[in-house]
């Protein structure tokens, strides 16, 4: 255990329903401040091997739960995070370094995200029809695919631990997650929750480990897992995708993004700047549905750059427990390192520095808010995934322009588009090769929302009623019938 701005944490790994320490341990650091604030049980294959037998030996009798005493214990379990959220926002701020407010509201999405699936879980219905040739009924239902991985960033940790977990453990299935290394206290808190909620033994595992891809390589070539839910780089999920064909195991991913932030001459021009500051800086631009290309219409171009510029100048770099900062540090000093690199780069490829550029000195990973802008559409770094506190600022003179720039990606999580035309905005959102289109807001995430992308940003989709399906296999029932029986 480890006390975290007055909240007690375990710090162990949970296996069959106990919590337990390994000799090997992993420190996890405040981004704000670089200094360790907790040492972490360092799980290895072994250790996640017997989270593996833990939840195959859970698996049956928690999909026989019938589904009111599933969605009972779920109500529960969402008081009581509730009750926590106070700790869990403490804790998130610790670790991730985002600033309180962004780490209550993450919290307070997550918890929603929660309650959704426990008013899913009694409605997960079949259908019944007669069969297309007579004397038998077609039946459609569903039943839990079987123990499933869940392995989370650290970038939101909260969100990503409630979307995947709740929506597995509503569709009847065990899980091991496992935590990113940088954010390990997030899932522990709420494995901890849900344990005290009285979930079964084996039902929720949690693994946290400074070697990650021996841990899911060894999980994943077990015939066992039955599932792999995965948010992160579109690298490592190619790497899990390859994996989960050997056993021709079902994957969702949720990977890397490139999203066009598209402000057109008709645009409420202060709503789109205040949504593009949101969309661009929230978490320090460490979001895959972050603002990456900012494409604007030459008719509007230079007073959104005016405006955006200085509210970019007016953001609160800091610590996140201050309630003045708006933007944290970065997660570590090598993600640092790669923004310093990146910016520098782009002044290199010839881009003018509108604001910011520079590494903060003192305690801490924080870099300044940093805007960009480019004379054209074509450089090496155009369709690069930013994930850092950089907007990249592009002119376009027509629609068509801004379409084809925007789709120039391999790419397709979240796209963004500002027009007060009603059928504009509807045409041009259906030309946009992305899973997610937010027409006049920059948020999108919803718990009754599908999230998730296409091409290279992932299959499946977490949330909505979409999310429990990814966790359940369709069984086709042929039920044969003799009509000739007389009643």
């Amino acid at each position: 255990m480890v006390e975290i701005h007055g909240h007690i944490v375990p710090t162990a790994l949970l296996i069959g329903g106990e919590w337990r320490s390994t000799e090997r341990t992993f420190a996890v650091a405040n981004p704000a401040t670089g200094q360790t604030i907790a040492d972490m049980s360092d799980g290895s294959p072994v250790e996640a091997r017997e989270a593996l037998d833990a939840a195959t030996a859970a698996a049956e009798s928690w999909r026989a739960w019938p589904p009111r005493a599933r969605a009972d214990l779920f109500h529960r379990a969402h008081r009581l995070l509730v009750e926590r959220a106070d700790a869990f926002a403490d804790v998130m701020v610790s670790e991730s370094g985002k600033p309180r407010a962004e780490a209550v509201g993450e919290f307070e999405l997550s918890a929603g995200f929660f309650l959704w699936y426990s008013e899913q879980i009694a409605h997960l219905h079949g259908t019944y029809q007669e069969g297309s040739r007579g004397g038998y009924r077609v039946i459609e239902t569903h039943q839990p695919v079987g123990p499933s991985l869940l392995i989370t960033p650290w970038n939101f940790p909260m969100l990503m631990s409630a979307r995947k977990a709740g929506a597995a453990l509503a569709a009847g299935c065990t899980v091991i997650m496992k935590s990113a290394r940088e954010t390990p206290l997030t899932a522990a808190l709420f494995a901890d929750t849900l344990n005290e909620a009285g979930f079964p033994a084996g039902v929720i595992n949690l693994i946290h480990t400074s070697t990650s891809a021996d841990v899911s390589a060894g999980l994943m070539a077990d015939d066992r897992l039955r599932k792999v839910s995965f948010t992160g780089s579109t690298g490592v999920g190619r790497t899990l995708l390859a994996q989960a064909s050997a056993n021709i195991m079902n994957a969702s991913m949720e990977l890397g993004g490139d999203g066009p932030f598209i402000v057109l001459d008709d645009a409420d021009l202060e709503l789109a700047v205040d949504q593009a500051i949101i969309c661009k800086f929230r978490n320090a631009g460490q979001a895959c549905v972050a603002a990456n290309r900012i494409i604007l219409h030459s008719a509007i171009a230079d007073r959104f750059v005016e405006a955006f510029v200085e509210k970019t100048r007016q953001l609160a770099v800091g610590h996140g427990f201050d309630p003045a900062v708006t933007v944290g540090p970065l997660i570590s000093e090598r993600q640092r390192h790669r923004v310093v690199g990146l910016v520098d780069a782009f002044q290199a490829s010839g881009a003018e520095l509108l604001a910011g550029g520079h590494a903060i000195d003192g305690q801490g990973f924080f870099y300044e808010p940093t805007v960009l802008r480019f004379s054209g559409l074509k450089h090496e770094f155009a369709n690069e995934e930013l994930f850092a506190p950089v907007a990249a600022l592009y002119t376009v003179d027509t629609v068509s322009e801004a379409i084809e720039f925007a789709n120039d990606t391999h790419y397709g999580l979240s796209a963004y588009l500002f027009t007060k035309d009603l059928s504009r905005a509807v045409a041009i959102a259906e030309k946009l090769d992305f899973g997610m289109v937010g027409i006049n807001r920059g948020i999108m995430a919803d718990p009754a929302a599908p999230f998730g992308g296409i091409k290279a940003s992932g299959l499946g989709r977490e949330g909505g009623h979409d999310g429990i399906y990814e966790f359940l296999e369709r069984k086709y029932l042929a039920l044969t019938i003799d009509e000739t029986v007389v009643l």
